[in-house]
Order: C-alpha cells, then sequence, then structure tokens
C-alpha cells in the first residue's frame, strides 16, 4: 500500500471521527480513566407490541386494556395505538380477504402515563392487533387481551399479555393431542414479508413435519397455524420451536381443550440452566411441568416448590432428567396442596439450557379449567401487569434465592380513583400471594407495577378468576422486566482523535 493511500484512509478516518455524534472519552495519557463516563439508564423512545386473534368463537367477548407507567425522562410528547393488523391507520389495505374493513379504528388509544385504558371487542371476527407507543406512552407500556368465551372447546377465561416482535420462540406445553386444539399465531408487524420455521418436539424427539420450507406471513398480517395439520402424530407434551428465518413476528399458542377449557401458552423465558415457573394457585388440582432442552447434552433437573412456608420437595419428583431434544413431561397432582407456590428448577451437576411451562388445572369433574405458566424472566427494575379487579385478581411474588424487598404500585382506575403504594418483602425460597394495592375510590380496572428495591431476584405472576356456570375460570399472566429503560453510554466529542 504506498503513502498516497494511507493519506486517504487517515483523511476518511479523520472524517468521520468529525461527523459523528460523538466519541466516547478515552482515559488520558496519565492513565486516569475517571474521564471514561459509565452508561446510564435512559427511557425507551418506542415500542410496538403485537395480540394474537382473540378468538373464533361468536361468544367471545374480548377487552383490551392498555397502561404505561409514569416513567422519569420520558418527556411530555408521544403517541400511540392498538390497531387491527392487516391495515394501517391511514386504511391501506393489504388485499387479504380476511383484512377488516376500512379505515381502520383503533381498539384503543392508550390513556396518559399512570392511567389504564380499555377497549372492547366482541364475536369471532376481531383480528390481531399491531400496537406502536412513542415517546412518553413507550417505556413499559402494557397491553392485556382477556377474553371471555361462555362455552365450546376452550370455553373459559383466556389471557395474554400482548409482545413485542421476535425472531426465537420455544412453546413447550403444546399438545396435538385427541382432544386439544391447537393453534400458534404468527403476527407480522412490518411491510415486508416474514419467514417462519415451524419446529415440533415430542417425548421420542423430533417430529416430521408436512411444512418443508417454512410458512411466510405476508406483511401487517396474521396467520393462525393448526399444529394438527403440520404432523400426524398425537402428542400430549409437545415443544414448538419458531425459527423466523425473514423478518420478525409476534408469537403465541392458543390451547383448546374439549374438557378443560383452554388459555393462551406464551413463550417460555430463553434457554437457560436455571429456570422459575411462578404463580401456582393454591387451589390448583393438576400441575403438569413440560420441559425440553435443545441443546446436545441431558439435563438433570432438582425440582422444587416455593412455598409461602420456603422450598418444598415434590413427592416421586425430586429431580427431572430431559433428554437433548425430547420433550418430558411430569404430572405433579395437586402439588400446591392448598398453599400458592412456584416451580424452581434447578440444574443437579452440570449446567444445561432449559425451556419449560406448566398447565394448570383448577377444578373438578366437568367443572375444570385450564391455564399456562410459562418460565420467566425476574421482575428487575420493573413490570407491570393490567386489568386488576378489587377482587378476582391475586399477585404472586417469588423471591427464588435470597430475600427481597418489592414496591407495588395501584394506578388510578381506567373510570377514576388515586395511586396507593405498598412495600413488601418476600423471604428467600418461598412464594407469597400478596394483598395487593388497591386505588383509593376505585373506578373501573387498574394497573399494578412491581419494582424490585433491594435483594435477590424476585419472579411475580397475576391470576384472574372468574366463576361462570360453577367452572372456576382463571388465567395466568406472569410479569418479566419491562424493559422500559435502556443503558446508553454517555458520550462526549474528542476531536484529540484527529491527531492519533
Amino acid at each position: 500500500m504506498n503513502r498516497t493511500t494511507l493519506s486517504l484512509i487517515a483523511g476518511a478516518s479523520a472524517l468521520a471521527a468529525v461527523t459523528g455524534l460523538a466519541a466516547v472519552t478515552a482515559p488520558d495519557a496519565s492513565g486516569d480513566a475517571s474521564r471514561t463516563s459509565a452508561a446510564v439508564q435512559a427511557p425507551v423512545e418506542r415500542t410496538s407490541l403485537l395480540c394474537p386473534a382473540p378468538s373464533t368463537s361468536d361468544l367471545a367477548e374480548t377487552t383490551y386494556t392498555s397502561f404505561t407507567p409514569v416513567t422519569e425522562g420520558a418527556g411530555d410528547e408521544g403517541t400511540a395505538a392498538l390497531t387491527p393488523a392487516g391495515a394501517d391507520v391511514n386504511g391501506a389495505d393489504d388485499g387479504k380477504k380476511a383484512t377488516p374493513a376500512k379505515p381502520a379504528e383503533p381498539v384503543l388509544k392508550p390513556g396518559k402515563p399512570g392511567t389504564p385504558v380499555e377497549g372492547e371487542t366482541t364475536g369471532g371476527d376481531t383480528p390481531a392487533m399491531i400496537g406502536t407507543a412513542d415517546g412518553l406512552y413507550a417505556p413499559g407500556w402494557t397491553v392485556q387481551q382477556t377474553t371471555e368465551v361462555a362455552a365450546g372447546a376452550g370455553r373459559g377465561l383466556l389471557g395474554v399479555n400482548c409482545t413485542p416482535a421476535d425472531t426465537d420462540f420455544w412453546f413447550p406445553g403444546a399438545s396435538t393431542a385427541e382432544g386439544r386444539t391447537d393453534y400458534v399465531h404468527l403476527t407480522n408487524p412490518d411491510d415486508s414479508a416474514a419467514l417462519v420455521d415451524i419446529e415440533l418436539y415430542g417425548e421420542e424427539g423430533e417430529l416430521q413435519s408436512t411444512v418443508a420450507d417454512g410458512i411466510t406471513v405476508p406483511p401487517r398480517s396474521t396467520e393462525p397455524v393448526l399444529l394438527s395439520t403440520l404432523t400426524d402424530a398425537e402428542e400430549t407434551g409437545l415443544t414448538v420451536h419458531l425459527n423466523v428465518r425473514g423478518g420478525r413476528i409476534g408469537a403465541a399458542v392458543e390451547a383448546l381443550d374439549d374438557e378443560l377449557g383452554g388459555d393462551w401458552l406464551s413463550a417460555s423465558a430463553d434457554p437457560a440452566a436455571n429456570l422459575v415457573i411462578p404463580g401456582i394457585p393454591k387451589d390448583a388440582t393438576e400441575v403438569t411441568l413440560v420441559a425440553f432442552t435443545p441443546g446436545d447434552a441431558d439435563a438433570d433437573l432438582n425440582v422444587r416448590l416455593a412455598a409461602p412456608s420456603g422450598a418444598i420437595t415434590p413427592a416421586g419428583h425430586e429431580t427431572l432428567r430431559v433428554k437433548s431434544g425430547m420433550t418430558t413431561s411430569a404430572d405433579l397432582g395437586d402439588v400446591t396442596r392448598g398453599e400458592p407456590g412456584s416451580l424452581v428448577l434447578t440444574p443437579t451437576d452440570r449446567s444445561v439450557p432449559v425451556v419449560a411451562a406448566a398447565r394448570v388445572v383448577r377444578g373438578k369433574g366437568d367443572s375444570r379449567e385450564t391455564a399456562f405458566i410459562p418460565a420467566t424472566r425476574a421482575v428487575g427494575a420493573r413490570s407491570t401487569s393490567v386489568a386488576h379487579t378489587e377482587k378476582g385478581a391475586t399477585l404472586s411474588l417469588t423471591a427464588p434465592d435470597g430475600t427481597a424487598k418489592v414496591r407495588v404500585t395501584a394506578s388510578a382506575g381506567t373510570g377514576g380513583g388515586e395511586p396507593v403504594t405498598k412495600t413488601y418483602t418476600v423471604e428467600g425460597g418461598t412464594t407469597q400471594d400478596v394483598e395487593a394495592p388497591v386505588p383509593s375510590g376505585l373506578e373501573g380496572t387498574y394497573a399494578l407495577t412491581v419494582e424490585t428495591v433491594s435483594g435477590g431476584p424476585v419472579h411475580a405472576a397475576r391470576t384472574l378468576t372468574a366463576t361462570r356456570d360453577g367452572v372456576p375460570a382463571f388465567t395466568v399472566q406472569t410479569l418479566p422486566d419491562d424493559r422500559g429503560m435502556v443503558a446508553v453510554p454517555e458520550a462526549e466529542q474528542d476531536l484529540s482523535v484527529l491527531q492519533r
């Protein structure tokens, strides 16, 4: 390389340094690193959420509840809306027959941060929803979709948190057994098509699929895929893996049972050696643990139930071996025995990443209902659940390791009320169903924001209940960190790089 070329490269590098926004300051020549600024936490500026099509039942009644917690530094401007997939707010049509009438009206427009807002739909024609929020509405934006179905397959209470788009999902706990009708809903929020591979793993390993080249999800649309059309195998315990080769999607599994009602199965936390499945109701009559390891090695797990008094080992299920590439199920029966609990999975020796979920049944005989609880991330800095009522909602907190202190804030109600905050201490190794605060002068439903104050990690879940014709309908949603804050390195211009 000649001298002229080197000069050109140096000039281009200098120009790039000048025109860049900033350069992170390096330590000075004396070796003093104090000039290097650590990253600071700043509110996210844009959030996207996707809600699956709620039901095909004409008897379905669906409520969408939106809430953004008040976040310092989020500014005072922004917009947000939850709009039917297949159409944009300007009324553009994607040409699909299932596209709703235009122009598209948002099912709800979020209220100011700190106040939840509800929207409602009825019947089986409600499409999937695509939500976007920016500015002050974005940090911690949470939307819950709750559906009541009075009769038929999957009758009961079905709830799901609307989630951001992603490219990789694991759903242990699905099924293609007789009496089950499971759909995986794929929602594409973008203006280009997404390509999704669906892999199914049963108790003997990967199942042969009828779809060889993946499933194309058109722009701004949703595709419900019936799992039983992908394989001839009847599997009671099934793990579904979604790998998005092009684009990104939102995904959830709609699990409908002819006799046991139904609910949404959300994706498990990313594969990890240690997992927590929080918030198993104290009156659960059947609990089934489903686990899968995607790696090349088998996983041997300790199974513990974190109860109010401490860790309990389920009789006959002290450990669980999960063979590589095979779905493993364990019937734990009425493991909670009248007390709330959370399943804590840890390796017996070497660490092998695992995904897991629990199917939970309440009631007996013909009056039984089902919900699913996936392994979930910790609450972290902050998490939020919505659609709480003064009665019929339970907040469960689990500290799997050390004792932790959390702060729980009840927002104003959808129709009025004043926020209330309480602080709780959760002993290490226990699960506590806490008496959550209720807004003073509550009207309507409200949101709960959970913040970790000190101590070890906390995992949380919320249960909604509603008895219909003697059936104990319920749904459980976990409360992972809302990721409303992002680490931003402090930076400043450093023109000294031009002299180096």
